[in-house]
């Protein structure tokens, strides 16, 4: 049994991105050593295989605008199997300090007197940008990396510092994006962020259906309209996840999903839906985005 996993404690472990190959061996112990496990909705299925079959496993899943449990009911549910003298295991995606709710477990096991820790995960921004085959910071250019989430609550705005967002040597992370793609656009270039900027939009990262959409600010909210409302998407902004140039290893450029592509200039355009029809609709999303993308040598 772990030495670290005494009965009536919690550990938060960090699933990952989804796969299970990037999951911490330290991770894979805990889960192997609980009595029962409480997995998000975004915890990966080969993750979640590697929960063995005696281990009592619940869904706690919290997806926008769909809540299978609310936190208040999920620290409850942590907190009275502790109090049984369980071994839990609280599995979230990513890394559970990274727009996790973590605090807020954290405080509620610890007002019950219940020993709690953190296992960390690799977070989403990471594995995108591996993914891409690109670099969070760039010396001279990103010196700064900044994480932040586009979910807001029904009816609200999003309420971000939009001028410290624009900053021109910064790579901006943003998680939960896919909705709020073109307000994310539009008031980061109205703070001054440059339209032309890089952008790199990760779907279902690191799994097998994940796709790399690539393009500039300015068309953000075009890049995303392919993505379904199921599929969590990532956005990177800045200069750091530039494309490479044309010969650079074609392996960034992918969509695993059903699609079709199209290389324009530096850029490949992907329409990510049934073949049949991709194949109608490619040549005029193609006019479309040639006209909002700087194209190499087109000048």
């Amino acid at each position: 049994m772990s030495h670290d996993f005494s009965p009536g404690s919690v550990w938060l472990v960090g699933a990952g991105p989804g796969d299970p190959d990037l999951l911490t061996r330290k991770a894979e112990r805990l889960i192997a050593a609980a009595d029962i496990v409480f997995y998000d909705a975004l915890v990966g299925a080969g993750v979640l295989a590697l929960i063995p079959e005696a281990t009592e496993i619940v869904s706690v899943g919290k997806r926008s605008g769909r809540h299978s449990k609310d936190q208040l009911s999920i620290n409850a549910l942590l907190a009275t199997a502790a109090l049984a003298g369980k071994r839990v295991v609280r599995l979230k995606g990513g890394d559970p300090s990274i727009f996790g709710r973590s605090t807020e477990e954290i405080d509620h096991l610890a007002a019950h007197g219940i020993p709690v820790r953190i296992c960390p995960g690799i977070t989403a921004a990471s594995a995108a940008a591996a993914s891409g085959g690109a670099s969070l910071t760039l010396r001279g250019l990103a010196r700064k990396l900044t994480f932040v989430t586009a979910h807001a609550r029904a009816g609200e705005a999003l309420d971000l510092d939009w001028t410290a967002l624009a900053a021109p040597d910064a790579t901006l992370a943003v998680y939960m994006g896919r909705a709020a793609a073109a307000e994310v656009s539009r008031n980061l270039i109205a703070a001054g962020r440059a339209p032309d900027t890089p952008v790199m939009v990760a779907v279902n990262v690191s799994l097998p259906t994940e796709r790399i959409l690539r393009g500039r600010l300015s068309a953000l909210a075009f890049l995303v309209e392919t993505i379904s409302d199921d599929d969590p998407s990532l956005l990177l902004i800045g200069e750091a996840i530039k494309p490479s140039p044309v010969g650079a290893a074609d392996t960034q450029y992918r969509d695993v999903a059903a699609s079709r592509t199209k290389r324009i200039g530096r850029y490949v355009m992907t329409v990510a839906m049934p073949p049949s029809a991709a194949d109608a609709l490619l040549p005029s999303c193609a006019d479309q985005f040639e006209a909002m993308v700087d194209v190499a040598g087109k000048s």
